[in-house]
């Protein structure tokens, strides 16, 4: 087994549930708490169980009406087709808040005016232009490696991905600094304080608890240290001559703002947060699951260093380079598949609403896990193992469009797909040129939920220069 995957048994049909009417049918809850004990003692098998109901499903979790929908035409209902009778959730409803007023939150024309200010850094001829950063950084991490060194393949990429986001969209040099270290801590108390193992996760953060104290602790620090950034370049750009201001995503929010018009002092910090923290998390898991697996199939990792080797001239691949691999696009695809970094996407009924038959009231809150439907038999022949070669286009026609959907889809779609592929694929592109890796665990990585897909234990993958 390649990775990770779900055991429920396939249910035949290949269309959406039609349902008598009502509320979906689940599994029994408790009384009051409902069936937060069964989710939080074991969330892989409590979806499992779900899936065994349907593909819309209704339960409760923390006193939350939940409903959990399994089958592609059904999230491309709630994403797309009638977007617009579904939000985000407010995820203070669990107890927990995270830059309630950034882009990943916010709705309406709040969201509209936000997503309109930060859509130009990341149009196609920006994102290209991110690519020599993107290759510096890379090469810099294979200069450091030593061979033969075993190293936690996380928790490196994670430092790689930070740096460069902080330099292509902010301009910030944060290797070795406290900002970086700010950032680091603040990630990992969001992926504690958003990890269902444990009724810990529904505990009001307002309770001192040890991991609420250390959550709140982490985004005072991360918030201060972004309002600083925020404050340094204010008196930065100010001063500057014509030509010698920044460009980068800051600017051009803050630029955006000198009319009234544009962001608040609080929105800008909340879409700062929310773009350090979603965007170099969510890249450097997808760069430790893809190495993972090309170490655990180095017939795949020959293939694909063939293949980079014939279409890089030079010592470091570019941006140009990698457009148009088919194979390197195949693997990211496939890893993809398997450990999707953004692994649920999350919504909340705005009015009641008609779903594969079912009556889902206004107020329900929707999960449409991409982990889960990545895996079903239904749509993926061996759904658990690793075959980049399932991804011809005979197979790409016949898959329902969301299906696979790592990035979401519809209206709120990653802004960030365009430069998180990139970025996936010049440091995969720049580690195979120049090394071969090989998986020290004792099993397969095993994801937990937390806010992103991180792996339980480091990912620890021996180097072996080439």
């Amino acid at each position: 087994m390649s990775g990770q995957s779900t055991h429920h048994e396939p249910r035949p049909a290949e269309t959406a549930d039609d349902g008598d009417g009502g509320f979906p049918p689940g599994p029994d809850g408790r009384p009051v708490i409902g069936n937060t004990l069964q989710f939080t003692s074991d969330p892989h098998a409590f979806y499992d169980e779900l899936a065994s109901y349907g593909d819309v499903v209704g339960y409760s979790v923390a006193r939350q009406r939940m409903t959990t929908v399994l089958h592609p035409d059904l999230v491309q209902q709630v994403l797309v087709t009638d977007s617009e009778k579904f939000g985000k959730w407010d995820i203070s409803d669990f107890g927990t808040e995270f830059a309630p007023d950034g882009l990943l939150f916010t709705e309406g024309a709040q969201w509209r005016e936000q997503r309109t200010l930060a859509q130009p850094a990341f149009q196609l001829d920006r994102v290209r232009s991110y690519g020599d950063a993107m290759a510096t950084y890379a090469r810099e991490l294979v200069d450091d490696l030593d061979d033969g060194e075993t190293i936690a393949a996380n928790e490196r990429f994670s430092e790689l991905t930070m740096r460069i986001l902080a330099d292509s969209l902010f301009d910030l040099d944060v290797d070795g600094s406290e900002a970086g270290a700010a950032i680091t801590r603040a990630a990992e108390a969001l992926n504690e304080r958003a990890d269902p193992d444990g009724l810990g996760t529904f505990v009001p953060q307002w309770v001192p608890t040890p991991s609420n104290r250390r959550f709140t602790g982490a985004m005072a620090e991360f918030e201060e240290t972004v309002d600083r950034l925020v404050a340094e370049r204010r008196a930065t750009d100010d001063g500057a001559r014509d030509g010698d201001a920044h460009d980068d995503l800051l600017a051009m929010l803050m630029r955006a703002g000198e009319d009234g018009d544009g962001m608040s002092d609080r929105e800008l910090r909340d879409t700062m947060l929310t773009f350090l923290f979603a965007g170099h998390e969510t890249t450097s898991l997808a760069l430790t699951y893809t190495t993972y697996l090309l170490a655990e199939h180095p017939d795949v990792a020959d293939r694909l260093r063939e293949e980079i080797d014939d279409a890089v001239d030079g010592d470091t691949p570019d941006t140009i380079d990698v457009f148009g691999l088919e194979y390197l696009d195949r693997v990211c695809t496939e890893s993809m598949r398997l450990y999707p970094p953004a692994y649920v996407v999350f919504r909340e009924a705005r009015e009641d609403v008609e779903l594969g038959g079912y009556e889902i009231p206004a107020g329900t809150k929707l999960t449409l896990p991409q982990f889960h439907i990545h895996h079903d038999e239904r749509w993926y022949d061996a759904p658990g193992e690793f075959r980049p070669d399932r991804w011809t286009d005979e197979f790409e026609a016949s898959l329902p469009e969301y299906a696979y959907f790592p990035f979401g889809g519809g209206p709120r779609h990653c802004i960030g797909m365009r430069f998180a592929m990139l970025e996936l694929k010049l440091v995969l592109a720049t580690l195979l040129r120049h090394c071969r890796f090989e998986y020290r665990g004792d099993g397969p990585p095993e994801p937990t939920m937390g806010a992103t897909y991180q792996p339980t234990e480091d990912v620890r993958l021996r180097v072996t220069k080439r």
